[in-house]
């Protein structure tokens, strides 16, 4: 039984860690005295949260699998740039966040690797 393109768990997981890496790159944007609100930094990071939760979406129905692993390749190096930045601008929940998307990426790998292998018989 396959699972439809919306609802595997590591699609789940990875947008829910985008939603909150952008709910948090947004607090400290927004909320004095976060010592990063109005910079750069901070709006970088919410434009690459956007990014990864854009690529997941896109992700989700994607069947091709050059194309899977392209989105794969380019949402962790997100991921891992996203987590960077949240260590450098000392936002630890952003680089949780991300911890959690890279746990999503790591689900939606292996549960369509699992799906897509055949059985021996």
């Amino acid at each position: 039984m396959s699972q439809s393109g919306s609802f595997r768990p590591g699609i789940i997981v990875m947008l829910l860690g985008s939603l909150a890496g952008l709910a948090v790159a947004l607090y400290a944007y927004f909320t004095p005295l976060t010592g990063v609100n109005g910079s750069l930094g901070a709006l970088v990071v919410i434009l690459s949260t956007i990014a990864l939760a854009i690529l997941t979406l896109v992700l989700a129905p994607l069947s091709c699998r050059s194309g899977r692993v392209a989105l794969r390749v380019l949402i962790l190096l997100d991921l891992v740039g996203t987590g960077f930045a949240g260590l450098l601008l000392h936002q630890w929940w952003l680089t949780a966040a991300m911890v959690v998307g890279l746990i999503g990426l790591l689900l939606e790998m292996a549960g369509r690797a699992s799906s897509t292998t055949p059985a021996h018989s």
